[in-house]
C-alpha cells in the first residue's frame, strides 16, 4: 500500500487531486508498516544449544550427550541442591543474524547404526532449530565420543536420598 499524501509547498498535506486532506485534530499517525518489522530480535547461543540438545536426545539410539568428562561434571552439578539438568551439554552453537552452525557430541547405544543415528539427529536438530528460531542451520557436525554397552554401569550414580 502506498501513501498518496504529499506535502504541498505550503506544508499542508494534500491528496491525489491536490485538495487539502482533513485530519482529526490531536490524532497523530504512529509508526509505519507492519508492527512485526519494528525492531530487532536476537537469539542467544544458549537458546539454540538448548533446542538442539533436546532435539538430539529425542532420537532413538542417542544414549547421552557430551564427553565422559562433561557428563561426570554434569552428574555432580545435577546433584547439587538447586542445580538444574543441563540440556545443552554436548552442544556448541555459533549464532549469527540469519544463520547458525552446531557441533554436537553424542554417545550412542551399542548395536545401532551410527550413520543412521547421526542422520536422524541432524534432521531432527535442523527441523527443530529452524522451526523455533527462524535461523537457517548451515551445518550440524556430530562427533560420536562413546558407545554405551548393554552391561556397562551408568556413570551417574544413583542418589541415596529419595
Amino acid at each position: 500500500m502506498t501513501d498518496m499524501t504529499e506535502p504541498s509547498p505550503t506544508g499542508t498535506p494534500v491528496g491525489e487531486q491536490g485538495s487539502p486532506q482533513t485530519r482529526k485534530p490531536g490524532v497523530t499517525r504512529r509508526g509505519g508498516g507492519d508492527p512485526a518489522t519494528r525492531g530487532r530480535t536476537t537469539i542467544a547461543d544458549g537458546v539454540v544449544e538448548k533446542i538442539a540438545g533436546l532435539a538430539a536426545r529425542d532420537v532413538l539410539g542417542v544414549h547421552a550427550m557430551g564427553s565422559g568428562l562433561s557428563r561426570t561434571f554434569g552428574a555432580v552439578r545435577d546433584r547439587v541442591p538447586g542445580g538444574t539438568k543441563s540440556v545443552s551439554r554436548g552442544v556448541k552453537a555459533e549464532v549469527g543474524e540469519l544463520q547458525t552452525a552446531l557441533d554436537l557430541e553424542i554417545v550412542v547405544d551399542y548395536g545401532v547404526s551410527i550413520g543412521d543415528v547421526a542422520r536422524a539427529v541432524r534432521e531432527n536438530v535442523i527441523a527443530a532449530v529452524e522451526r523455533m528460531t527462524g535461523l537457517e542451520v548451515v551445518e550440524v557436525n556430530i562427533a560420536v565420543s562413546d558407545v554405551k554397552l548393554p552391561d556397562e554401569e551408568e556413570e551417574e550414580p544413583e542418589t541415596r536420598l529419595q
